[in-house]
């Protein structure tokens, strides 16, 4: 779908951060809205789909148990 989202899970990546997901988000808001920046009368529509994007991948990425022994983690940074 969008090249510029990176699998960050393991064993892609070791240390995913808060700042890691949100960009995550905001690449996959920005490609299937079709806006880079919404206008102004979108901006809260916008922003609270990249805030629930990321909540949905911070929960995923929490709750994921990956074969071969690798165990969920919490991404870092995160409660």
């Amino acid at each position: 779908m969008c090249r510029s989202i990176k699998t960050l899970r393991p064993p892609y990546t070791d240390e995913v951060g808060d700042d890691d997901i949100r960009a995550a988000a905001l690449q996959y808001v920005r490609k299937i809205s079709g806006f880079r920046a919404p206008a102004a009368h979108n901006e809260r529509a916008f922003d609270e789909a990249v805030d629930a994007v990321t909540a949905a991948t911070r929960d995923l990425l929490a709750d994921l148990e990956v074969r071969g022994g690798a165990k969920p983690h919490r991404p870092a940074g995160s409660l």
